[in-house]
């Protein structure tokens, strides 16, 4: 399970993931035949992050088929559903991993991001859930701010990725986060300064850029923040994205 979630991701899509490869054709079935040693859950997992959630999916389903109980291979089949954006599908298989070992981290958190979507309380119950069976997992502690940032509740939600970054100290999705929720509680300057520096980096990505706009555009930089997506987007994409960030600043 990635722990580079975005607030902005989800705050997008209430409001508007990127570029994952959709299907057997697009990805080729080449891709497998790229990766190490018999098809695993690793070898899915490597083929998840790297972009091909499409024959990570192919691997676990075929490892499902052989053993229908391995939990392991149950979340990661979720884990590729979800990332081709199917996740009607996803459940049943995060569901069958719980029923398997009730305690799968993994399967807890993939319910939990799919709850984000229309039920924050709810996912704010499954990454509790989580974090339960496993109270220092910057991953569910990082989700567990996000559902409570869409709830409004922004102090909770700063402490949650305080305590992410506090276990894991490298982990950007988790200081992105901070920042975002910080400009969206009034404290732009502070979201500034700790996002600027990640979204400055050589190998900063798109969406931090992105980000970085939004806390620009909270800040009522807008002209700022119009230009740094216009590296990445039409102006009238630039000026779309700014209103819909603008729309976030607190009242």
């Amino acid at each position: 399970m990635s722990a580079r979630f975005s607030l902005s991701r989800i705050v997008a899509g209430l409001l508007i993931s990127g570029g994952l490869c959709g299907g057997l054709t697009a990805c080729g079935t080449s891709a497998i035949a790229d990766l190490p040693g018999t098809p695993s859950v690793t070898t899915a997992q490597i083929a998840l992050a790297g972009g091909s959630p499409s024959v990570a999916l192919r691997i676990c389903d075929g490892l499902v088929v052989k053993q229908p109980n391995d939990t392991a291979a149950l979340v990661c089949r979720g884990d590729a559903l979800v990332a081709l954006g199917r996740n009607a599908e996803a459940t049943p298989s995060y569901q069958a991993a719980l029923r398997a070992n009730p305690h799968a981290l993994g399967a807890e958190i993939g319910l939990g991001r799919i709850a984000l979507q229309t039920d924050a309380a709810r996912a704010e119950a499954l990454f509790l859930r989580a974090l339960s069976d496993e109270p220092r997992n910057a991953t569910a502690l990082n989700d567990l701010g996000i559902a409570r940032d869409l709830q409004g509740r922004h102090a909770e939600a700063q402490t949650a990725y305080g305590e992410a970054i506090a276990a894991a100290p490298d982990m950007r999705a988790a200081q992105v986060n901070l920042a975002l929720s910080l400009a969206m509680s009034g404290k732009s300057g502070e979201a500034i300064r700790i996002i600027q520096p990640i979204a400055s980096r050589a190998d900063a990505t798109e969406r931090e850029r992105h980000d970085l706009a939004a806390v620009l555009a909270m800040d009522g930089k807008n002209e700022e923040a119009e230009r740094l997506l216009r590296s990445d987007l039409s102006s009238e994409q630039a000026d779309e994205a700014v209103a819909g960030y603008r729309s976030l600043q607190p009242h």
